[in-house]
């Protein structure tokens, strides 16, 4: 009777070993622990933690280049010399349309005032040399000061009209290089100094960049 007892014992004990054996590997394979002093930390856990800290970074980042407006130059350039103006608009950068039409308006005004002043002593000019006071607004005037004053105006409009062209230009390569230079990164991380240099044979100061 007391044999089967030890038996019985025998066969439960080994049943509890077997059932606490796998309970410990289930619980190796799910979490390491790792021992350092008296710090005791499991290691899934923190792989848990990086892993959420990192997809919250990358999420953040990935939300950071969408609301991040990345301008096409070519775009730009086409809106500029279809419309001035519009390639600064096409970029976000609203505050140089002001500038941009309160010059080709100057230009514009510049352009229209020596173009009337030249027709008139124009007309005037031409009236005198076919002896005819009928068009001729300058009486006070000599046949060489109407054509000294009608080619002044129109040097001045040449000139103009050349400056508003030029001006037109800028504007297009303006826009095409803010768009080129929207998102360029100046780091304030980037220093530079002077720092001395000792080589085998020779001792200096040199120019140190540094990129952190």
């Amino acid at each position: 009777m007391k044999s089967h007892i030890y038996i019985a014992i025998f066969v439960m004990l080994g049943v509890c070993n077997n059932v606490f054996a796998q309970e410990d590997t289930t619980a190796g394979e799910k979490d390491i622990i790792i021992k350092t002093g008296n710090t005791t930390v499991i290691a899934d856990s923190l792989l848990d933690a990086s892993t959420t800290n990192i997809s919250r970074s990358d999420t953040a980042q990935r939300k950071k280049q969408k609301l991040l407006f990345e301008p096409d130059p070519k775009k730009a350039g086409m809106f500029a010399s279809i419309l001035p103006g519009s390639g600064q608009v096409y970029n976000r950068q609203y505050w140089k349309l002001p500038i941009v039409y309160a010059i080709l308006g100057t230009a514009g005004y510049f352009i229209w005032y020596n173009y009337d002043q030249y027709r008139e002593f124009r007309t005037a000019y031409i009236s005198r040399l076919d002896a005819s006071t009928a068009n001729d607004q300058y009486p006070l005037y000599d046949i060489s000061d109407l054509k000294r004053i009608q080619d002044g105006f129109r040097q001045d409009l040449d000139i103009i009209v050349l400056l508003t062209t030029v001006g037109y230009a800028a504007q297009i390569l303006d826009a095409v290089a803010s768009a080129h230079l929207r998102n360029f990164d100046i780091s304030p991380d980037i220093s530079m100094e002077l720092q001395p240099v000792i080589g085998p044979n020779y001792a200096g100061v040199g120019l140190v960049v540094n990129f952190k």
